[in-house]
């Protein structure tokens, strides 16, 4: 019989090596840097770190390539999602997971203490 279980949580698996820039900063810039550091997405934070937006690999092909748009021309507010969705860090992943799915999202904000 077990004596415990082990329940994850999003704090455990939570990416925490992300890409933050600002809504004034080019795709082109950005998609320099995510490409640098292998990411597939940017958190757009606000002068002072607050979270203002998300901008994914498939804001850069439908809103930019498919639009035929120059991407150093375009900036990250002009194309980022601003409807963040956040979970706590000790929600369990089976809700974080049931949010996800309900939204129709592939990324949620995780916020929770440092470390």
């Amino acid at each position: 019989m077990w004596s415990s279980i082990m329940v994850l949580v999003a704090k455990d698996i939570v990416e925490k090596d992300f890409l933050s820039l600002s809504r004034n900063t080019s795709a082109l810039e950005a998609a320099r840097q995510m490409k640098a550091k292998s990411h597939g997405f940017v958190i757009i934070a606000s002068a002072g770190g607050v979270p203002e937006g998300i901008v994914t690999e498939w804001d850069f092909l439908a809103k930019i390539t498919a639009e035929g748009k120059d991407p150093g021309e375009v900036k990250l507010g002009d194309i980022m999602s601003s409807s963040l969705v956040s979970v706590d860090g000790n929600e369990g992943i089976d809700q974080v997971a049931q949010i996800m799915a309900q939204k129709g999202i592939r990324r949620v904000l995780v916020i929770c203490c440092r470390g």
